[in-house]
């Protein structure tokens, strides 16, 4: 007897962006699987007897394997359980969703994807800006500022993310920041390119520090703490 599988995104963290559809699959879920960003207000759609199941990861903190989190999700699936594999922002995006996809294929356990309200679009809605701009900013890229190390990855394309005419949108780097900052102007963007750090967007703790490219490190260094954070740099960081 198989179950099946919702992966559901759960938006940036407040629960107002969560979809009608997310919403609906919390509500009859028989076990929800949840990433720390995904828990608080959101759990409460589910049902009063769901399992709810926490397996987010958060960078300098113990947090449950990979492999652990793919074999709960199958097993609760093998019995017969509706689950529901709750990803915050939208989980297409650096949420490890293709290791739990293959984990439900090769069990033969059905699933979906619910798309959701990413982190990006939020922190760009918080700051009051659009993420393109007609002639100065034609195009978006999402990257992330770690590998599996945590240190930054070797392979990115520096060139492309030094494009003056592009929005940047930096996921998990403010501790790779300093690194990657030094690569771009080297390889020609302007260290006065706009600059913004936004955490813990669309929840109470929401903060939005404006900066350049030279001096968002020192900014991290001063104003940061330890909640969800991306960076955003391009022309258009300034509204």
């Amino acid at each position: 007897m198989s179950g099946f599988v919702s992966f559901v995104s759960s938006g940036p963290g407040d629960p107002e962006l969560l979809t009608l559809k997310a919403v609906d699959r919390l509500q009859r879920a028989d076990a929800v699987l949840f990433d720390d960003l995904s828990s608080g207000p959101i759990l409460t759609h589910a049902r009063a007897d769901a399992d709810l199941v926490g397996v987010g990861k958060r960078a300098g903190r113990p947090s449950p394997k990979q492999d652990h989190v793919s074999r709960l999700l199958v097993d609760y699936a093998r019995s017969g359980a509706r689950v529901v594999r709750l990803k915050s922002g939208d989980s297409g995006l650096f949420g490890r969703l293709e290791e739990e996809i293959i984990a439900c294929r090769e069990a033969g356990i059905a699933y979906e994807i619910i798309p959701g309200v990413t982190s990006a679009m939020a922190a760009a809605a918080a700051a009051g800006i659009p993420l393109t701009r007609r002639l100065t900013a034609r195009r978006v890229q999402f990257v992330t500022g770690h590998d599996v190390t945590g240190a930054l990855p070797e392979d990115l394309n520096i060139a492309a993310l030094a494009d003056p005419t592009a929005t940047t949108v930096i996921f998990m780097g403010k501790r790779t920041f300093g690194e990657l900052c030094r690569l771009l102007t080297a390889a020609g963007l302007s260290p006065e390119t706009p600059a913004l750090l936004a955490e813990s967007v669309s929840t109470p703790a929401e903060k939005l520090v404006r900066g350049t490219l030279a001096s968002m490190e020192q900014l991290i260094a001063e104003e940061a703490s330890d909640g969800p954070a991306l960076i955003l740099i391009g022309p258009l960081v300034e509204p």
